[in-house]
Formats: C-alpha cells, sequence, structure tokens
C-alpha cells in the first residue's frame, strides 16, 4: 500500500481525533495530534509545557514557532516513515507554508488534506458535554455517549470520571473565534493548491469514516 500522508482540518470538537485514530488503525499509518503532543509537553512540567498551559487554558492557539518546531520532530521519527495523519496542525497560514517547504526538503508529498465540516452550535455542545474515564481515558458525552451503567466506565470499570478544564462554553467560543480567524484561510490555501477535500462531519461517525477513505482511495 502506498504511503499515505494527510492532513485533517476542522474546528475543536468536528471529529478530527476519532477519525484519525480509525485511519490509523485501517491503513497502518500514524496519527500525530497536536492535542496529545501538547498536554504531554504540559505534563512534562517544563518551561514551555507551563507556556503552553496557560495559553491553550485561555482558549487560544500555541504560537507558530512552537508547534513547527514539535511538528517537524515528529515528522522525521521512524513512527512517521510510513504514513502520518496531521491532526490539529497546520492552523495558520504561515504553518502551512512552513510545512511545505519542510516536506519538500524531506522529500514528502502530501496525499490529502480533508476537511470536516461542523456547524457551530453543534461543536460547542459536542465540547461542553465532553468526559472521560480517569483510569484509562475512554471517552463519554453528557447527550452523545452515557455509559452503559451511569457512572461506570464500560472499559475497565473505573468510577472516576473528568472533563477538561477548556471544556466550557466560553473557553469553546474563543477557540472557536480563533480557528475562524487564523485557520479557516487554510481551505483557501489548500483548494489552490488542488488537494483539499470537503466532508460534512454533521452525519454518522462511520459515514464520515466512509467519505474520508473514498478520498483516500480514489
Amino acid at each position: 500500500m502506498k504511503v499515505k500522508r494527510i492532513i485533517l482540518i476542522g474546528p475543536p470538537g468536528g471529529g478530527k481525533g476519532t477519525q484519525a485514530k480509525q485511519l490509523e488503525a485501517d491503513y497502518g499509518i500514524t496519527q500525530l495530534s497536536t492535542g496529545d503532543i501538547l498536554r504531554e509537553a504540559i505534563s512534562s512540567g517544563s518551561e514551555l509545557g507551563e507556556k503552553v498551559k496557560d495559553t491553550i487554558e485561555g482558549g487560544n492557539l500555541v504560537s507558530d514557532e512552537v508547534m513547527i518546531g514539535l511538528i517537524k520532530e515528529r515528522l522525521l521519527a521512524n513512527e512517521s516513515r510510513s504514513g502520518f495523519i496531521l491532526d490539529g496542525f497546520p492552523r495558520t497560514i504561515s504553518q502551512a507554508k512552513a510545512l511545505n517547504v519542510f516536506l519538500a526538503e524531506n522529500e514528502m508529498d502530501l496525499d490529502a488534506v480533508i476537511e470536516i465540516n461542523v456547524p457551530d452550535e453543534l461543536l460547542i455542545e459536542r465540547i461542553t458535554g465532553r468526559f472521560s474515564c480517569s483510569n484509562c481515558g475512554q471517552g463519554y458525552h453528557d447527550t452523545f455517549n452515557m455509559p452503559k451503567v451511569a457512572g461506570i466506565c464500560d472499559e475497565c470499570g473505573g468510577t472516576d470520571f473528568t472533563r477538561r478544564k477548556d471544556d466550557n462554553e466560553e473557553t469553546v467560543k474563543n477557540r472557536l473565534v480563533a480557528y475562524n480567524e487564523q485557520t479557516s484561510p487554510l481551505i483557501s490555501f489548500y483548494r489552490k493548491i488542488g488537494i483539499l477535500s470537503v466532508i460534512d462531519g454533521n452525519q454518522d461517525i462511520k459515514l464520515v469514516t466512509k467519505c474520508i477513505k473514498e478520498v483516500l482511495d480514489a
């Protein structure tokens, strides 16, 4: 199978992470989630991690310089040699241009840039209702995906759940404003290059996956 190099674009809560994990399993390629990478930096307790923490909890985007450096490091790692899914990067035109230069220098080509499109009002409901098992990390939602037995994790039987501090309505709205101002121009950028496909994210998860795979397998 040809190496797949993919970018998923979409607003916070739009389903990029869910789809990336499925594509990772189906194609044997590595998901590079900037959210996970940044949370690892925060957990490290380093000076950089503290700066990232303050930025994220304020609902703002991490600087281009920091993100580009983190992504370049991961793209050169062995885990990315068989292909990758960029989930949450690039988020600005400057990041996209830097990525294009880096890929060209390392003789890598993008196969597809896929936008998962979801209305803002639905995103706020999706994000503010999220919570997860503190023990195994299994995700749930107040409306769409409650545990089968109230208060007990379906996966591990844990009874302690947690919500991310930044999953509140005010912060979510700030994140959407930042997304619309800085990330939406990427749609035009990649459309001009000719590798953009737009998927309706306001449908069943399996249908979204099917649509994405049709693009990749075309």
